[in-house]
Formats: structure tokens, C-alpha cells, sequence
């Protein structure tokens, strides 16, 4: 019989401000994930869809690394979701075909008399039959390892998030306000008749 662990992790992020609105940053989903995981542990498979390749978590005495596709998508009102697609758990084919993991989550663009925060929430939830001797173990402490492994999960994540993020949207302004520069400074050099 599967056991259920779930977790969930709220967000609330105030934006320094910036010439160019965070909500034209966020149109660009890959940026998000790069904030959100090392690139090293990201592969992306279309536009909207990556897969990323996560740490290894240990529960009890079993160890797991888990590879999950996301789809990361942006509405027209600047609100970002992300989705699971799938998961996959390399090396352990009997936890592989008994393992599911469900993560919705959302980040958006509130404005607010003092200034832009974006606030988010992500939902992550993993269904798993486990084998013998785990199937022995009471359902209680299961939940309780899995719920807290989940839940540490999240807060890794939403630790880079506000590490990450504000520091790769500054980045974007600049290298923006940058290019925009440059096109504006090209001036033209009359050609001089050497006689």
C-alpha cells in the first residue's frame, strides 16, 4: 500500500526597484529555474519543459536521487507556475515503478504602496510503495521522515530562491540597460577626404 507525504512552503519576496519592471524578467521561465537549481542540474527539454537532476536525499537508510520534469510557464499577467510532469528514480527500479511526485507551485508580481513583492507557494507531494523492510516500519514514523524530507526539500529550494533570484533579475537589468546603451551611443564618424 502506498504511503503519502506531502509538504507545502510559502514566499514572500520584497523587489528592490528597478528601471525594467520584474514582471518582464519573469517572462522568461528558464531564468526562474536557473535561480531555483545549479545549472549543472538542468536540462532543458522545450521552451516551457526541464528536467533537473536533484540532490540525493536519504530516507532512513535508503538513498534516492530523483529526476524530475517541469514544465515552467508564464501568463500574460506576469504569475509563473510550475508543474511536475514526471519523475524518475535511477537506480532503484522497484521504488522507480512504485514512486510518483506531484509539485505545483506559483510566483506573482503583487504591487503594493510600498513597492513590487512577489509572493509564491509550492505544493510537493510523493506517493511511494515501499518495499520490505520499510513496509514494516509504522506508517506514523514513515510519514513523519517522509513529511520532514519534503519539507526540508522545499526549504532548500525557497532558500536559493531568495538568494537567487534578486541577484539574476539585477543581473538581467543591467546586461539590459547595458544593450540599450550601446544602441543609443552609436554615433557616426564623418569620413574625412584625405586629398
Amino acid at each position: 500500500m502506498a504511503t503519502r507525504f506531502t509538504a507545502s512552503q510559502s514566499v514572500e519576496i520584497a523587489v528592490p526597484e528597478q528601471p525594467i519592471p520584474i514582471q518582464h524578467y519573469l517572462r522568461q521561465p528558464q531564468r526562474l529555474v536557473k535561480a531555483l537549481v545549479e545549472n549543472s542540474r538542468i536540462q532543458q527539454l522545450s521552451e516551457e519543459v526541464f528536467r533537473l537532476k536533484m540532490r540525493p536525499l536519504t530516507f532512513m537508510s535508503l538513498s534516492i536521487q530523483p529526476t524530475v520534469d517541469m514544465r515552467v510557464w508564464a501568463e500574460s499577467n506576469g504569475i509563473i507556475y510550475l508543474r511536475s510532469l514526471g519523475c524518475e528514480i535511477l537506480g532503484f527500479e522497484y521504488i522507480n515503478q512504485r514512486f510518483a511526485l506531484n509539485l505545483k507551485g506559483y510566483l506573482s508580481p503583487k504591487e503594493f504602496s510600498t513597492g513590487t513583492r512577489l509572493q509564491g507557494k509550492a505544493d510537493l507531494e510523493v506517493l511511494v510503495d515501499f518495499p520490505p523492510p520499510f513496509s514494516f516500519t509504522p506508517k506514523p514514523i514513515l510519514e513523519a521522515t517522509g513529511n520532514g524530507l519534503l519539507k526540508s526539500v522545499l526549504l532548500s529550494v525557497k532558500q536559493r530562491l531568495l538568494n537567487q533570484l534578486l541577484t539574476d533579475y539585477r543581473y538581467w537589468v543591467i546586461s539590459q540597460t547595458k544593450d540599450k546603451e550601446l544602441d543609443s551611443d552609436t554615433t557616426e564618424f564623418p569620413i574625412l577626404n584625405a586629398e
